[in-house]
């Protein structure tokens, strides 16, 4: 067995992704994004919807599995090509949840005030 079959993936991580239909009939895609929000809504999976992408929270397998269904189901609905630009990060020194991160921006905020 080598090295690098002993190394996991984190055990959990926050993924922004952007999906891009490319090829559909208009220049809109906000109905093949509605069907994207849909299936995230059935996996369970943490996330949050903006006005650029989707976050997800989840582990790093998870959040890779999902994003990899929604290429997989656009892809059944007849979009033939799918970009995802993907960001995604991961720490061990405590527990932040994307509510968190949001929160911590916000307070530095609101005390320059």
């Amino acid at each position: 067995m080598s090295a690098l079959s002993q190394i996991g993936t984190p055990p959990k991580c926050t993924a922004d992704f952007c999906l891009i239909p490319i090829g559909t009939p208009t220049a809109s895609v906000s109905a093949e994004i509605a069907e994207v929000q849909k299936l995230l809504k059935q996996s369970g999976i943490k996330y949050s919807m903006h006005s650029a992408g989707t976050t997800l929270e989840g582990s790093w397998d998870e959040c890779m599995r999902v994003m990899g269904q929604c290429h997989s189901m656009l892809h059944a609905r007849g979009v033939v090509r799918v970009q995802t630009d993907i960001r995604v990060g991961s720490r061990t020194d405590k527990s932040q949840t994307m509510e968190d991160k949001v929160a911590a921006v916000e307070r530095l905020l609101a005390a320059e005030k």
